[in-house]
């Protein structure tokens, strides 16, 4: 599977069996920890704690993102358990719900909210017999089938194929004389030739966090991070 651009390190931790809690564990942009949830099941606060061991270990790590967007589960044992996890870590936490957000995950992210562990970000979530829902701290609203696809690679481009610009015959036009053509008409018609410096590529973009809702929880640990830092 190709890594995601922009990831420093990544671990896919997609489900093999059903008992698999986390679908997704990454560090963004060099120092954040990318926690995403499947479902809230018995094996939940295990697979998050072995995913930041072997994260942690070459990366240094400023907050954690916990994702619950389109999370379910019916343990509400195992929400309680990585809700006591995340208190101990006493790290930065950004938590990501959104309306398919649902049981134990519902749960879990009430959890966070009411020990004041972290900020919730995105929309509401769905409401059960038992909890909920959990509103959001920061709303962002974004569409179902944009989010799905933005949480499978948070870096992709928007799909311009059906743009005006992506057709042909709107293309400007380009003068395709090659720098060779255009050096052997200044030697035939006498003009002195003076070599052209050698231009350098330019760069190619950095890539940055298109996933509205995560990038403002990105942005919320980063500021986070800086207001803590020990001043010299």
């Amino acid at each position: 599977m190709m890594a995601l651009a922009g990831l420093t390190a990544q671990t896919a931790l997609r489900a093999a069996t059903a008992a698999t809690a986390l679908a997704r564990a990454a560090v963004l942009e060099n120092d954040v920890f990318y926690l995403r949830v499947s479902h809230v099941g018995k094996n939940l606060a295990e697979e998050i704690q072995s995913a930041q061991g072997a994260l942690a270990a070459t990366n240094k790590i400023i907050g954690t993102v916990l994702d619950l967007r389109f999370a379910d589960g019916d343990d509400s044992e195992a929400a309680k358990a990585a809700a006591d996890l995340f208190a101990v870590k006493k790290l930065p936490l950004a938590i990501l719900t959104d309306g398919e957000t649902r049981d134990a995950a519902v749960r879990l992210a009430e959890l966070l909210r009411n020990a004041r562990e972290g900020l919730i970000f995105g929309s509401a979530t769905s409401g059960t017999k038992s909890w909920g829902p959990v509103q959001p701290d920061i709303a962002v609203k974004v569409g179902s089938a944009d989010e799905r696809a933005l949480m499978e690679n948070p870096y992709a481009a928007p799909d311009e194929t059906n743009s005006p610009a992506a057709t042909n015959n709107l293309l400007p036009f380009v003068d395709y004389t090659s720098e060779a053509d255009l050096v052997r008409a200044k030697i035939k018609d006498g003009d002195e030739f003076e070599p052209v410096p050698a231009q350098r590529a330019p760069e190619p973009p950095k890539p940055f966090i298109r996933d509205p809702v995560l990038a403002r929880a990105v942005d919320l640990i980063k500021g986070l991070a800086i207001v803590r830092a020990p001043h010299s």
